[in-house]
């Protein structure tokens, strides 16, 4: 079975055949593709799709699988002809917003590799003959954009992988995935039961069925989405020989959430710029294969022509050659959309060689199905799929009323000009730190993230900006960088480096690692040697097998088999506790153990400050001394008559504990030190706050300034990596790496005009050449500089002058030593 184990993919549709072909580059044939649809047209999305690659997106993972589509479907040809016609992309932007928004998505093609160019009116113009010149301010043109013929590269890879052993059986519908000790052992179709090892998810929107037939919930949405072709356009007629040809750049007016492409001298025209129509997968028509066809389809829902003609009249307005035309012929098709609007990607956490791959659309197909190899036949993925993860979501996201309306509003925002700590306004308030009435009484202005409220700045510490020192008071910033930001963050970083300030840490995931084999499993799992004495608190790094890190997390010892660990969020969950099972099932060396999440059941304040240690002290007979709990230790203690475990640990450099207690004394907590604290001036702070504090200290932030494409040299975190452990995963692919050694390393630049505040993902240009892009960005409030962390050459040296640009603009910077603000750990150790 190691060599050749028994695969079954769910779905010939774009993504399953891609798949199968991905996989048997690496030499796996042990294949099967069932399909419920007739092979020659599946009737699912890929069916309908128009093909448009858009491949500029905010997510540097997206435009990664774009980029790998197009060169897979370029290198799919017959007869001299490949399934990629690189047209080229243009986006137009017909208001001031959009022209912003496009200077700064050139921005994220720069940062990702791509080449593209902002055009002005004339040159939109020149480029695209049939636009409207008076609407148009400008627009985004990049040249390897196009469209994909998506059926065409079906058929051909079907054609190649048959030839290379992988079975296809079509009409055969899926009716059960057979299971034995939480593992799949084949998949159940009519009249018989095919034997898998592995089974692969690449159903499109009937994924939640086929995820519901292991109990596993698959968070997708299918929505109806319109799309059109058109009577003959004048304009159109004797420029492109094929009926279905195109050889004007694929165009899109977000403006108006349209988009358009040529069907020879056709238009085929697609609109987000109606209703959400969610589809009832029970209420789709069902057809014998020979009843299949472009007009008959599952995928293809009856046209609402009244939902449509608002986008006509735009489109006419924008293409004025559509006036002499008509809707020719019309319908709602299917495709799949998720909370957060990314792809479903990943493996069972409960079921073992079960794996999903949906909400993938054509243009991310081919991209998506590389890193689903990678990651069956190799245990990784080059590309990183942490924001990808089918574990991201937390429980309370999984619900069918979360998924549809989140879902639902991903349709609406698709094209909207979003900031990126834009908020959803519903659903709100799922989760709220047993603080939260605390925090309104305070003020406290919230975002969402994971499902919990979080404060970012109170109102009541307005007061405090009569009171701030000159030096510490921020610069103006330009409108998208004062978007949800208020100078109320100097104040509450003031306060926090000058006196005591509470912070609400309670959306941090807390894990609970417990048995007699809780230490063996960190030990095999974390690159420090956890083997300490009760009340050790270790900062430690999960990595893959290639030494890519998967997370940070910190992990307190609280007794001989009970460990507490600070994750980042599901995946940790997911990815612990599969291998917890395997270890407590498998007879892994070790013993039994148990991960638990009991974020929900507790919570957390950081008390930091100089003055945190004077507010513990007079409310509690415990040791808060030097002595008593030293700097990364953690121990049981009573503050204010509350049971807590303190953790001598802090986020933003400064003295002070991470204090937890369970959820029904936390507001008791909160209360007993913020009594004690009114002769201090202590203050609740946000996360606005805490984000300025932590860059200055040069914390990491996992999922923007490392994930599994940087190992902890890259990421200057070789102090988490003990070399002398036996073993621990990963530990052979570091073998001979060394900071020095590293070809890139993350740095940090401070900004030299304190206005300039970028916010992430900006490139970074070395001597006029594109090296990197920004990581993570804040305003140092201490420090009084805009702050960004980047990957770049090991040839660009500290004092080294860099260029960020933002909106289009570069922005000076220097390379400057990290961290900026305490250097020799004075203040937290003192």
């Amino acid at each position: 079975m190691a060599h050749s184990p028994r695969i079954v993919i769910i779905g010939a549709g774009i993504v399953g055949v891609n798949l199968a072909d991905e996989l048997v580059n690496r030499g796996w044939t042990n294949i099967t593709v069932l399909e419920q649809g007739p092979l020659r047209m599946p009737g699912g999305s890929t069916s309908h799709a128009p093909g448009l690659v858009f491949q500029t997106n905010p997510s540097k993972t997206m435009s990664q699988f774009a980029r790998y589509t197009v060169e897979k479907l370029k290198s799919i040809e017959q007869d001299g002809a490949s399934c990629f016609n690189q047209v080229g992309g243009l986006e137009i932007a017909t208001t001031e917003t959009r022209l912003a928004d496009l200077k700064r998505k050139l921005g994220y093609a720069s940062s990702w590799g791509l080449e593209g160019r902002l055009l002005d009116a004339a040159e939109c113009k020149a480029l695209y003959p049939l636009l409207n010149e008076d609407m148009v301010l400008g627009g985004l043109h990049v040249p390897s954009d196009g469209l994909a013929l998506a059926a065409r590269s079906v058929q051909l890879l079907i054609e190649r992988t048959s030839a290379a052993g992988v079975l296809y059986r079509g009409s055969t519908p899926v009716l059960d995935i057979e299971q034995a000790n939480g593992q799949v052992t084949g998949v159940r179709i009519p009249d018989e039961v095919v034997p898998a090892d592995i089974v692969v998810c690449c159903a499109g929107f009937w994924g939640p069925k086929i995820g519901a037939m292991v109990g596993m919930a698959v968070p997708l949405l299918p929505l109806a989405h319109q799309y059109v072709k058109t009577t003959p356009v004048d304009e159109l007629k004797g420029r492109n020989e094929l009926p279905n040809g195109a050889g004007l750049p694929i165009l899109r007016f977000q403006d108006q959430d349209l988009y358009y492409r040529e069907h020879g001298d056709r238009y085929g025209i697609g609109s987000y710029a109606h209703r959400p129509m969610p589809v009832d997968l029970d209420s789709l028509a069902t057809y014998r294969a020979e009843e299949v066809s472009e007009h008959r389809m599952p995928s293809r829902l009856d046209f609402t022509l009244e939902d449509f003609l608002p986008a006509w009249e735009a489109s006419q307005q924008l293409l004025p050659g559509l006036r002499n035309s008509d809707i020719d012929d019309g319908f709602n098709g299917i495709f799949s959309f998720t909370p957060d609007g990314g792809p479903l990607l990943g493996e069972s956490s409960e079921v073992g060689g079960f794996y999903i791959a949906e909400a993938v659309w054509v243009t991310h197909s081919g991209g998506v199905a590389k890193a689903m190899a990678e990651l069956i036949t190799a245990g990784r993925s080059e590309t990183d799929l942490g924001e990808c993860d089918v574990a991201r979501f937390e429980e309370v996201q999984l619900s069918p009323a979360y998924v549809s309306e989140t879902s639902q509003q991903n349709f609406v925002e698709i094209y909207d000009v979003l900031h990126p700590l834009q908020p959803r306004l519903s659903p709100r308030n799922l989760r709220v730190s047993p603080f939260h009435a605390r925090q309104k009484e305070l003020g406290g202005y919230f975002l969402e993230s994971g499902g919990w409220e979080r404060p970012y700045w109170y109102e009541a510490n307005a007061r405090l900006l009569k009171e701030l020192p000159t030096e510490w008071r921020p610069p103006a910033r330009d409108a998208w960088a004062q978007m949800f930001s208020s100078p109320i963050a100097a104040a509450e970083a003031w306060k926090t480096r000058t006196a005591v300030a509470m912070y609400d840490m309670t959306p941090l995931k807390r894990l609970e690692v417990s048995g007699p084999g809780a230490l063996a499993l960190l030990q095999r799992l974390t690159t420090s040697n956890l083997d300490k004495k009760p009340g050790a608190v270790t900062y430690t790094l999960l990595l893959d097998h290639a030494g890519g890190i998967r997370s940070d997390i910190t992990v307190a010892r609280l007794d001989e088999q009970t460990f507490q660990l600070g994750a980042n969020g599901n995946i940790d969950l997911a990815y612990l506790t599969k291998e917890a099972r395997r270890q407590t099932d498998d007879g892994t060396a070790g013993g039994w153990v148990q991960v638990r999440d009991i974020t929900g059941g507790t919570c957390c304040i950081g008390l930091w400050g100089p003055l945190a240690r004077d507010l513990v002290s007079s409310i509690s007979d415990d040791d808060f001394s030097n002595e008593g709990l030293r700097y990364f230790r953690a121990k049981q203690a009573t503050i204010g008559g509350v049971p807590v475990t303190a953790m001598r640990l802090s986020y933003v450099g400064e003295l002070g504990w991470e204090i937890y207690t369970t959820a029904d004394n936390g507001q008791r907590l909160w209360d007993v030190l913020w009594e004690a604290g009114q002769p201090l001036g202590v203050i609740a702070a946000g996360r606005a706050a805490f984000s300025s504090l932590r860059l200055e200290k040069g914390y990491r932030s996992w999922g923007a300034d490392m994930t599994t494409e940087h190992d902890p040299y890259q990421a200057g975190l070789s102090f988490a990596v003990n070399t002398a452990k036996e073993s621990f995963v990963g530990k052979e692919a570091l073998e001979g790496r060394t900071e020095e050694g590293s070809a890139r390393r993350l740095r940090c630049l401070t900004i030299d005009n304190p206005q300039s505040i970028v916010l992430g993902k900006e490139p970074v240009f070395y001597k006029d050449e594109c090296v990197g892009y920004v990581t993570s960005a804040a305003y140092g409030y201490t420090v009084r500089k805009p702050i960004a962390y980047s990957y770049l050459p090991a040839s660009v040296n500290v004092g080294d002058a860099v260029e960020i640009e933002y909106f289009g603009k570069r922005i000076p910077a220097t390379v400057t030593a990290d961290p900026l603000y305490d250097p020799e750990m004075k203040r937290l150790r003192g």
